[in-house]
């Protein structure tokens, strides 16, 4: 990557940081002014720990929660999330007192489900979804949908990094936002000003990091 890399700090606890570089990037729905890398906040278990416990915090006064679903290599994130919400006293309903940490899978038409063992924990459930990043709210939705689908109760969205405001006015409680990112801008894929300008990709972003062109 050619363009210029900086770090951006979660203010209430600077170990949390994320690497941002700017440059033209592209999703599968759409083109973006800056690639952020999350996979320290992801896979580094000290770290995950720290950005469970702030994840966690809107959870903590008085919510129900029984399983924590997770999207795009969160889990390691979710697993400290059930500690966190357990110690604190979480209510939950689950006859063996735990909040269990579930990843979704995609069937052969790349929807998202949960196999038969793991239904009784997503239905008629209260439901944290934890996701990495929320874009164009293309992902997000079809896990919420997914959700919807096996009746579960959703308590809350969260996310590590959000473009949006909202989805379906529920509202995401993330660490980073692109308020955060000076001069961050989100396009789809035909309405990008740096395609109008001939600017070439620097690299296709993928769940768990960029292909460099």
């Amino acid at each position: 990557m050619r363009h210029h890399s900086f770090s951006v700090s979660l203010a209430k606890n600077p170990a949390i940081k994320i690497n941002v570089t700017q440059g033209h990037f592209s999703t599968s729905h759409a083109h973006m002014t800056h690639y952020l890398d999350l996979n320290n906040l992801k896979t580094n278990a000290l770290i995950a720990k720290e950005v469970a416990e702030e994840l966690a915090q809107p959870y903590l006064a008085g919510a129900l929660v029984d399983t924590i679903v997770c999207m795009e290599g969160t889990e390691v994130i979710g697993a400290y999330m059930a500690e966190v919400l357990l110690d604190s006293g979480t209510l939950i309903t689950d006859e063996d007192m735990a909040i269990h940490v579930v990843i979704p899978l995609r069937n052969t038409e790349r929807k998202l489900m949960f196999p038969a063992d793991l239904q009784k924990l997503i239905s008629h459930r209260n439901i944290i979804l934890l996701i990495s990043s929320v874009s164009t709210g293309i992902t997000l939705n079809s896990a919420l949908d997914c959700l919807s689908y096996y009746g579960a109760q959703l308590v809350g969205i969260s996310a590590l990094f959000n473009a949006n405001e909202a989805s379906n006015g529920q509202k995401i409680f993330a660490m980073f936002t692109k308020n955060d990112i000076l001069g961050y801008e989100l396009f789809r894929p035909g309405d990008c000003s740096m395609c109008q300008e001939g600017q070439k990709l620097d690299g296709i972003i993928i769940h768990d990091g960029c292909i460099t062109m």
